[in-house]
């Protein structure tokens, strides 16, 4: 599913760049119709790490996403609301494809009503996802 969505490569990474830059130090929301910046994010990562489409294959598209860098490092951490659950990603120095994966982790009560509110609001529907 996220492979799908494949790009035409630009010579003027103008749009990416913008994106990652918009990207950076947010929480997004991850959904699939209609389609979100969360998810145009998601799919941008999946096609940069391979791992991050097998864990998504695996465990299937959370509800959230956030991403943050160090000079050294990209990190990302996915949100599962229904699990009340967080797996942590960060690229693996050396190999620039590779990702290390960690959690899951708890949400806290706060972290998940403020997410549940933001994800009920929303909804395209009142209660739908």
């Amino acid at each position: 599913m996220l492979l799908i969505a494949g790009g035409v490569v630009s010579c003027v990474p103008t749009s990416a760049s913008r994106n990652a830059a918009a990207a950076k130090d947010h929480m997004m929301l991850v959904r699939e119709d209609p389609p979100s910046f969360g998810m145009q994010r998601l799919v941008t990562q999946a096609h940069a790490y391979p791992d991050l489409a097998t864990f998504v294959a695996e465990k299937g598209l959370p509800d959230f996403l956030a991403e943050t860098e160090d000079p050294q490092r990209n990190y990302l951490i996915l949100y599962y609301l229904k699990n009340r659950k967080a797996f942590a990603c960060r690229t693996n120095l050396g190999h620039e494809k590779n990702l290390e994966f960690a959690g899951p982790y708890p949400i806290s009560d706060g972290e998940f009503q403020l997410l549940d509110g933001f994800l009920r609001g929303a909804a395209p529907e009142a209660g739908a996802r």
